[in-house]
């Protein structure tokens, strides 16, 4: 196991390279003067050479590319334009918004859908199998940000007008009276803020997994090894979940980690349609700012943490099927 998690993480290495490389040309060379967008078109000429030296655009993008590379890993990522802040301080206060966000949202993603697939593999050509796959393949079509909208506008604008006992915060992470709050009030706060969001991003995904599932297990049951499970005696439980569901999570580990660029991808309009200050935000902000040290370091974030969710379900398909290991 040591030697295949050994190759995964070194053929990771030249993957998150070339990332860099193509974030940095595709920006930099890219056509306009991201120091105009900070300048008064009155300003004496001196004044504007100045602050393009400042902000070292006015050397050859060869020599500001090795610059980059050499200081972007060890650490050093540069200064905001827009903010005049060190980008990791930016970084480090939208990403831990941002994590919560999509661990969260991974793993009820993988539980709903795991769950609601077996049972639905269980319940075949049912009704309740009927209901549940025109249910997954309402949400499982719907754009996310228009299911948000309506997440929000059913579950927090219209709650209370329709006089439900209940209502959801639309945006935000916390709510204003936060600090005056005991802790106990601080957890459900934040609770209550992170539903509507989280129930945005797993839908979707949770719909597929549920489907793929499902089809998985019904191909999985059909084997000797399952009709010889069942001829021994065993309980059907036992031959679901010990027998066919292992072998049937194999591809579903994959499609999980093939999820994950789409979990960040939606994460940035998400963030965005209930305010949650996350990566998706600042990304958005530093765009539209030309903000270029900001959107480098951001961009090959979202890739870095794609590339290594992607390494974890290498190393869960190889625990859940040993054979991979050899391969």
């Amino acid at each position: 196991m040591g030697t295949f998690i050994l190759r995964r993480v070194l053929g990771a290495i030249p993957l998150l390279l070339g990332i860099a490389t193509l974030v940095f040309f595709v920006l930099n060379l890219a056509p306009g003067d991201p120091a105009a967008a900070y300048l008064n078109p009155n300003m004496p000429p001196e004044i504007i050479e100045q602050l393009r030296v400042n902000l070292g655009l006015d050397q050859p993008v060869h020599v500001r590319y090795v610059k980059w590379m050499a200081s972007f890993f060890t650490g050093d990522w540069g200064y905001s334009f827009a903010q005049s802040r060190p980008v990791a301080a930016i970084l480090l206060d939208a990403l831990p918004n941002t994590l919560v966000l999509a661990a969260i949202s991974l793993v009820l993603v993988f539980l709903i859908g795991v769950v609601v697939g077996v049972f639905q593999a269980v319940k075949q050509n049912t009704l309740t199998d009927s209901s549940l796959s025109v249910i997954g393949l309402f949400f499982y079509s719907m754009p996310s940000f228009w299911l948000g909208l309506m997440l929000m506008l059913v579950f927090s604008l219209k709650a209370s007008e329709w006089g439900w006992p209940f209502s959801l915060p639309p945006t935000g992470v916390t709510s204003v009276d936060y600090d005056f709050m005991t802790t106990a009030e601080k957890i459900r706060d934040r609770v209550v803020h992170l539903v509507l969001p989280v129930a945005t991003l797993t839908l979707a995904l949770a719909a597929g997994v549920a489907r793929y599932t499902r089809g998985q297990m019904l191909e999985v049951v059909r084997p000797d090894y399952i009709r010889t499970a069942r001829a021994k005696g065993l309980p059907e439980r036992t031959v679901i979940f010990k027998h066919a569901l292992r072998n049937s999570l194999i591809p579903v580990i994959t499609l999980l980690g093939l999820n994950l660029p789409y979990l960040f991808s939606g994460a940035v309009f998400i963030e965005y349609i209930f305010a949650w200050p996350g990566m998706g935000r600042v990304i958005v902000d530093a765009i539209y700012q030309r903000d270029y040290p900001v959107v480098m370091a951001t961009s090959f974030l979202f890739a870095a943490i794609v590339v290594i969710g992607n390494l974890v379900a290498d190393v869960l398909y190889a625990v859940a099927d040993p054979r991979i290991r050899y391969d």
